[in-house]
C-alpha cells in the first residue's frame, strides 16, 4: 500500500507537468484545477496551476511563519524529523550547501516542517538549527499541528509524511526536497539524500530566478 502511494505521488507530478518552453524554464507540477465559470452567457473553463495551500506554523524564534512569509521569494521545502535516525541527517547536509549559497540571497529562503511536533517544539528547533549554525531570516524550522503538516505534506507538496511504527524512528517521509516559485508553484523535485541531485536543485534555482530578472 505505501509502494502504491509513492508511486501515485510520483505519477501526479510527472503528469502535472506542464511542457518546458525554453532551456530557462521549469515545468509548473501538481495537478491543475480546472475552474467553471460563464462568460457572455456562456460556460468557460479556466485551468488554474497546482499552488501550495495557505498555512501558518511556528518556526524556531516562535515567529508565526505562513504563506505571506515567502511573498516575493521563491524557496526550498522538505519534511523532518530532529530525532529521525535515517535520512534526515543527510538531508541537512546536503540543504545546508543551498543555504550557505543563497544566504545572502533575500529572494531565496528554506522551510522545513517537522513531522514530530510533539517532540519538535520551539526549543527544539531552535536548538537543532543552532547547532546547523543557521539564520531563521533565510531556513525556517517550523512546527504546528501535527494533521495540517501531514495534510499540506500530502495534498500540497505530493510529499509523504506519517507515523509508521514499523519504521525506524516512528516516522516515515519522503527524502525529497521541492522547489517552490513566487506563485506558490513547485517547479522541481529533487532527491534531499543525493549529492548530484542538489547539484541539479542548485543550477534550479538560479534558472527560476534569472526568469523573473526578465520579467
Amino acid at each position: 500500500m505505501k509502494n502504491t502511494r509513492y508511486i501515485f505521488i510520483l505519477f501526479v507530478l510527472m503528469v502535472g507537468c506542464n511542457e518546458v518552453k525554453n532551456a530557462f524554464e521549469l515545468p509548473v507540477m501538481g495537478v491543475p484545477e480546472v475552474v467553471e465559470r460563464e462568460e457572455n452567457g456562456q460556460i468557460v473553463y479556466d485551468t488554474i496551476p497546482h499552488q501550495i495551500a495557505p498555512f501558518q506554523f511556528v518556526d524556531q524564534d516562535s515567529t508565526v511563519i505562513t504563506e505571506a512569509t515567502f511573498a516575493d521569494k521563491i524557496y526550498v521545502a522538505d519534511f523532518f524529523f530532529t530525532s529521525c535516525p535515517t535520512i534526515c541527517p543527510i538531508m541537512k547536509q546536503q540543504m545546508l550547501r543551498v543555504y550557505e549559497k543563497y544566504k545572502d540571497n533575500p529572494q531565496v529562503a528554506i522551510l522545513s516542517h517537522t513531522i514530530d511536533p510533539e517532540y519538535d517544539n520551539v526549543r527544539v528547533l531552535h536548538d537543532f538549527a543552532e547547532r546547523l549554525g543557521v539564520e531563521s531570516s533565510t531556513w525556517h524550522f517550523v512546527t504546528g499541528d501535527k494533521e495540517a503538516i501531514y495534510m499540506l505534506a500530502e495534498t500540497s507538496y505530493y510529499s509523504v509524511a506519517n507515523e509508521d511504527s514499523e519504521a525506524e524512528g516512528g516516522y516515515i517521509h519522503s527524502g525529497a526536497f521541492l522547489l517552490v516559485d513566487k506563485e506558490r508553484r513547485i517547479r522541481g523535485v529533487y532527491d534531499g539524500t543525493i549529492e548530484a541531485q542538489v547539484d541539479v536543485l542548485l543550477k534550479d534555482i538560479d534558472r527560476l530566478l534569472k526568469t523573473y530578472e526578465k520579467n
